[in-house]
């Protein structure tokens, strides 16, 4: 009985074994699997942590503005348009149990309310994805619009499988949602769009003109650097060219 480690964690929970003379036993305890440890026999050499690892929730709340909004709207003269963005949902998540042995160990977390914590770190991590993820390009004004409606991003659930394998059954759930109008922002990125593109020909042709026009003079320059150099070497020439250009 004193040596049946399931004896020391609740039904649903998962326990990890840490031992004086063992350390960490590389096995988690689960529910209904029969674990009898003979160590666990000798007095104070055994602790079990016990971990509930049911399907989390968290709230989340993003706001923000689409990428430049402040700027179209000021190129068109539109003061009173607004871009901005406002999410209220939540995310879930389960945490693998055959992953809480290796993370206790990483992130040195030894009972629930040090892996709460741990939790707590995810979530921010993870908010921080999103809002990022949304925010950085010029294109997320397509995926937020997806994402308010109800949708699922794919780019975001691989970032975070990616940098986060212990999270298993991922869900991003929005709740209530302040749209901007992506209309208007798209054709108001068009037309800015347009006229950045216009002003970089009218530039390159000016620097291009410009830029012949050095030449000729240099080239002139030269011509009568030359020349110079020519009728300093023969003077008479000077006295040649008066005469041809008074016949």
């Amino acid at each position: 009985m004193f040596g049946w480690a399931q004896f020391s964690v609740p039904p649903g929970q998962y326990g990890i074994i840490s031992s004086k003379t063992h350390g960490i036993d590389p096995n988690i305890i689960r529910s209904g699997e029969f674990r009898w440890v003979w160590y666990k026999l000798i007095p104070t050499n055994v602790q079990i942590s016990t971990y509930n690892l049911e399907y989390n929730k968290f709230p989340i709340r993003f706001n923000s503005i689409l990428p430049s909004g402040n700027t179209y709207s000021s190129f068109v003269g539109l003061t009173n348009a607004d871009f901005s963005w406002n999410i209220q949902g939540e995310i879930g998540f389960n945490i693998n149990p055959d992953m809480l042995i290796p993370l206790a160990s990483q992130h040195n977390f030894t009972d629930q309310e040090s892996f709460n914590a741990y939790l707590q770190k995810i979530t921010k991590d993870i908010e921080n994805i999103i809002l990022r993820s949304l925010s950085s390009t010029a294109e997320d004004s397509e995926r937020l619009e997806i994402l308010m409606s109800g949708g699922t991003d794919s780019l975001i659930e691989r970032e975070i499988s990616a940098k986060y394998p212990e999270i298993s059954g991922f869900t991003l759930t929005i709740n209530s949602a302040k749209y901007p109008d992506f209309v208007l922002y798209r054709q108001l990125r068009l037309l800015y769009d347009e006229y950045l593109t216009k002003q970089r020909n009218s530039i390159a042709i000016t620097f291009e003109r410009r830029a012949e026009n050095r030449i000729e003079t240099h080239l002139r320059f030269e011509e009568l650097e030359r020349y110079g150099e020519l009728l300093t070497k023969y003077p008479a020439l000077m006295e040649y060219l008066e005469l041809e250009k008074n016949k």
